[in-house]
């Protein structure tokens, strides 16, 4: 296969998660395409009424995972995107429990209903860099071949693991479809609005004491790029997706203008504490082990293959900061609730420590 891969666009495609940003968006860019005959946009909820104008050209059917099969059949489907995965727990929405209903069973749903599909010769899944965990193991690059060291904590990345499990059981059954596992950096940019998003919009920003991860970033237009190319063109196996380059936590948070708040590791639990007091939303473990150890991936086959190259990690978040400057103020209220909320947690650990001596 040549860099470029192939021009054979499928005719039909099925995009799933299209009621969220990055489906609708993709499935929009699909639509925009005259090769492709057909884009249906599959979400059991409704899409946020800011994405209907970008849907015009998709056909929207609310259906939930494990009803994708008899649709896959009787439209006679080509392609399948898998984006509908949630990345951190909702407690309005199930919590962890819901998530991994979401995240791994309706994965298996999904695949088995193409197993059944007999014109399908495309599957795109959406994946991430957190298949490879973090530990303090961990090689200082990773390439597609590496395997995690450990197991990770947080919940979506031992989700990723499994729906990459499944994705190669589907490769063994289904040889003659082209599959496309996508392994994306953490999103960001001037229209991302994700976990990471709202922790640099923090005037204060929790960080732990004496760590300076190496973090890599992936701009929301270059995500989009390499989806839309995935489905139009042929590019099978697993691609680590991330615009080239570092920055350091240090530097991402100087370049944000915001002002770093250290926590010590083991009263982690302090981070969370000040995110929901303060209003920002919640951290997981996916996150605060991101945070503690960083994750840097080689792109060299995505370049190879796709002959794409992301923005840098820099440019894309000077990108985000363009957008956000000045978008959130601390109240000096909310800055005194998290001074003390960081001096506890120390005092937590100091506690702790001198117990044990």
């Amino acid at each position: 296969m040549t860099p470029g891969g192939t021009s054979g666009a499928p005719g039909v495609v099925v995009v799933t998660g299209v009621g969220r940003f990055l489906g609708a968006n993709v499935a929009a860019r699909l639509a925009a395409d005259p090769r492709i005959e057909r884009v249906i946009g599959v979400d059991p909820a409704p899409p946020n009424p800011e994405l209907a104008d970008l849907l015009a050209d998709v056909e929207l059917v609310r259906l939930d995972l494990d009803s994708l099969g008899g649709l896959l059949i009787d439209l006679d489907v080509d392609a399948v995107v898998h984006l509908a995965l949630v990345t951190a727990p909702d407690p309005q929405q199930g919590g962890r429990a819901a998530m991994k209903e979401q995240n791994v069973i309706g994965t298996m749903q999904l695949l088995a209903a193409c197993q059944r599909a007999p014109r399908l010769r495309r599957l795109v899944v959406r994946s991430s860099t957190a298949a490879y965990g973090v530990s303090f193991r961990d090689p200082a690059v990773f390439t597609e071949e590496t395997e995690p060291r450990e197991v990770p904590r947080g919940g979506f990345g031992r989700d990723i693991l499994d729906i990459e499990g499944y994705v190669r059981g589907f490769r063994r059954r289904r040889p003659e479809v082209t599959a496309t596992v996508l392994r994306f950096a953490p999103f960001i940019g001037y229209t991302a609005d994700t976990t990471l998003t709202r922790y640099f919009s923090q005037p204060v920003v929790p960080t732990i004491f004496g760590r300076d991860p190496r973090l890599q970033f992936l701009h929301i237009d270059d995500a989009l790029t390499v989806l839309y190319r995935a489905v139009a063109e042929e590019h099978p196996g697993t691609y680590n997706v991330a615009g080239p380059g570092v920055l350091s936590l240090s530097q991402a948070i100087r370049r944000a203008g915001r002002v770093a708040v250290p926590v010590l590791e083991p009263g982690l639990a302090g981070v969370a504490a000040v995110a929901r007091t303060m209003g920002f939303g919640r951290y997981g473990l996916d996150q605060v082990d991101l945070f503690v150890h960083g994750r840097v991936v080689d792109t060299t086959r995505l370049e190879r293959e796709f002959g794409f190259t992301p923005r840098s990690t820099a440019a894309a978040f000077d990108d985000f900061v363009r957008a956000h400057h000045g978008g959130v103020v601390v109240t000096r209220d909310q800055l005194a609730v998290a001074e003390q909320l960081v001096l506890e947690s120390i005092r937590q650990v100091r506690s702790t420590v001198r117990e044990r001596s």
